[in-house]
């Protein structure tokens, strides 16, 4: 969770230098995005790179936040405006999210657990449930 301070700025800093060609995940061999959302109060783009898990054609999120305990702004942004962008290996998307809620949520989240285990021990630092998001190609 100490790396929440300093893995993100890096790697954004990383992505620019870059042009999008390098980011600290992909390095790690890790699945990686930059989801581009609209700012809910701000009508602003706003990007952030994220690890994504790789979910058929479609790509899902986890709203972990590095363990905190409150949702990160990507999330947020996601629910009052659903209609993002995503750019995967320097190719640029235009996506729905949908954020699963239920049974599907439960099922999804084992799947995620296999994916990335560290999601749990996130889980358990933050206090509550981790949303999960689904981005289709739209």
């Amino acid at each position: 969770m100490r790396a929440a301070k300093v893995v993100p700025p890096l790697d954004k800093r990383l992505y620019r230098l870059t042009g999008g060609r390098v980011s600290l995940l992909g390095l790690a061999s890790l699945p990686s995005m930059r989801l581009t959302t609209i700012g809910r109060k701000s009508g602003l783009e706003r990007s952030v790179n994220l690890l994504y898990f790789p979910y058929g054609d479609r790509y899902v999120l986890i709203a972990s936040n590095w363990g905190k305990p409150d949702d990160p702004q990507w999330a947020r942004n996601l629910r009052a405006e659903p209609k993002a962008t995503v750019e995967v290996r320097r190719q640029r998307v235009p996506v729905l999210a949908t954020e699963v809620t239920g049974e599907r949520y439960e099922s999804l989240w084992r799947e995620v657990l296999e994916f990335w285990p560290g999601y749990a021990m996130e889980r358990s630092v933050a206090g509550r449930e981790l949303p999960l998001f689904i981005l289709e190609r739209r």
